[in-house]
């Protein structure tokens, strides 16, 4: 069964983000030749949420797909790449997720094989978009409202805003308790749904993908504690 494994790396000291950046280019060749990684991405993060246009040069993040769930593990745990990673962090958290659904290009590949499996239990939702750069304003003028709506959103169990060039990529990820609050939140006539609208009548995107996955466990922390704790607290 093919597992997505997302890791999230913050670096606080200045060498350290000095390191992790120039990593975007030279960890390139090592991550590729590891034994059961598929399609996989390194990619830099947004400030407050994640959803905003200033880089945070203290978090980074790698995205692969594995064979399987045991690989995914056995890798992001165990690799060399990873553990470099691990030892200059001052903190780390890697989820592991299972597709559900998957629709659109990621870079021009389909990288996710959507499980028969419907969703259950934690749930994410991974959007990745490029822009065209005529409405590249147009569309960041609209973040700091959808941000604000889900930073306010006490069912989303983590978010966050990541992507692999500043500004023209832009991957948003976030976890839910179950598949009924996601699409609460995503029917809701706020910032969010008025955006996708925009999106749909003016073509904003040249490429983009959205896909769903069950949530199948993590390791680590973020911000002192395991993300998903928050699900297990409003149970």
């Amino acid at each position: 069964m093919q597992t997505v494994s997302l890791s999230f790396y913050r670096f606080p000291r200045v060498r350290d983000r000095i390191w992790a950046f120039a990593m975007m280019g030279l960890a390139r060749p090592a991550i590729a030749r590891l034994d059961g990684i598929g399609f996989w991405k390194l990619c830099g993060a947004g400030t407050g949420e994640g959803f905003t246009p200033v880089p945070d040069t203290a978090v980074y993040a790698i995205l692969a797909v594995w064979d399987s769930a045991a690989r995914a593990r056995q890798q992001t745990q165990s690799a060399a790449i990873y553990r470099r990673y691990q030892r200059r962090a001052s903190e780390s958290w890697t989820v592991y997720l299972t597709p559900t659904s998957a629709r659109g290009a990621w870079s021009g590949q389909s990288p996710f094989r959507p499980d028969a499996a419907s969703d259950s239990g934690p749930i994410a939702a991974l959007t990745r978009a490029t822009l065209r750069p005529r409405t590249m304003l147009r569309f960041w003028r609209r973040v700091p409202r959808i941000s604000a709506v889900i930073g306010d959103n006490r069912d989303v169990a983590f978010k966050i805003g990541i992507g692999e060039v500043p500004w023209l990529h832009q991957v948003t990820f976030s976890i839910w308790p179950d598949a009924g609050t996601m699409a609460e939140f995503a029917r809701r006539d706020g910032p969010h749904a008025q955006a996708i609208r925009a999106v749909r009548e003016g073509n904003w995107f040249r490429e983009e993908l959205y896909a769903r996955f069950n949530v199948q466990g993590a390791e680590g922390t973020w911000q002192g504690r395991p993300p998903l704790a928050r699900i297990g607290e409003q149970t």
